[in-house]
């Protein structure tokens, strides 16, 4: 199967965002004249690789070429790549089956529901994009103007990061705590590729936020995670909360989310923040 050449171009361009961000003294090559430019050469990649410089260069260029996943492997190895970014280069290169796009993510009754039962602690489930496909009344009261009814598209979590003004005051310390979302963001669409519900909104939040534009390509990458967060109460000013997700058992990027204040867990067993293994995300 060949890759669409916007596939090859966010194959090229992750592919020259990792090489930028080494040394040749971290891979254990001499440190030669002063570069001109930041990282690793082709040449020196290619070499470290044991692959083609022209044929790696090409590969960078977006050309209509097609590696192999032993090629990805010893790519992945030469750069340092930890294994979500190692996933990540093989999704873009074609080594990792996506699924079928859907317009909007079913959700039963019985799950919606359960937002509802855990208030007064805020919850909402959101979907595989963080549309927020159910929420509770505590929810909506921590994240104003997150649920707007006059709207005709879904609720969205990044799009309320990023495009909500209000937000920055809500969210204590924004920059990380955005740039975080972004990353897991562009970890989930990796995994759909072609889905238009992924590739509207990332054209929205590049139009419209200079920081989603800037972040966005430097092709930073992330594992989900439950952990902490502080966030400005409308009546107690910034909280320290401790955020758990769950999945959906017939959705799996379906994700309820839980916030309870730091240190008022009493026996919840998610007040401490620890992570909770794989495709976990606040």
């Amino acid at each position: 199967m060949s890759l669409q050449p916007d596939q090859r171009r966010q194959l090229g361009a992750f592919l020259r965002s990792r090489r930028a961000r080494l040394t040749p003294a971290e891979v254990g090559l001499p440190q030669t004249a002063r570069r001109r430019t930041p990282g690793l050469r082709r040449e020196e990649l290619a070499l470290l690789a044991g692959i083609s410089a022209t044929w790696y260069t090409y590969l960078e260029q977006g050309r209509e070429i097609r590696a192999s996943e032993q090629v990805l492997t010893a790519l992945a190895e030469a750069l340092r790549l930890d294994r979500h970014e190692r996933a990540h280069l093989l999704q873009l290169a074609g080594h990792a089956t996506a699924d079928e796009p859907e317009e909007r993510e079913p959700l039963t009754p019985e799950a919606a529901a359960v937002p509802l039962l855990l208030q007064p602690n805020p919850a909402y489930i959101i979907g595989g994009n963080y549309d927020v496909l159910s929420h509770n009344r505590a929810a909506e009261a921590l994240f104003p103007r997150l649920i707007d009814n006059d709207t005709k598209q879904p609720a969205n979590f990044l799009r309320w990061v990023f495009l909500e003004p209000a937000a920055r005051d809500v969210v204590v310390d924004w920059e990380p705590e955005a740039r975080a979302l972004l990353a897991r963001l562009r970890t989930q669409s990796g995994r759909h590729p072609t889905d238009p519900r992924y590739t509207r909104l990332i054209d929205e939040l590049n139009e419209h936020s200079p920081e989603a534009r800037t972040w966005w390509h430097q092709y930073e990458v992330q594992a989900r995670h439950s952990g902490h967060k502080r966030l400005r109460h409308p009546q107690r000013g910034p909280v320290e909360y401790a955020y758990t997700a769950f999945h959906l058992a017939e959705q799996r990027e379906q994700t309820l989310v839980v916030y309870v204040e730091h240190g008022h867990g009493h026996g919840h067993g998610h007040g401490h923040g620890r992570e909770r293994g794989r495709g976990q995300r606040g």
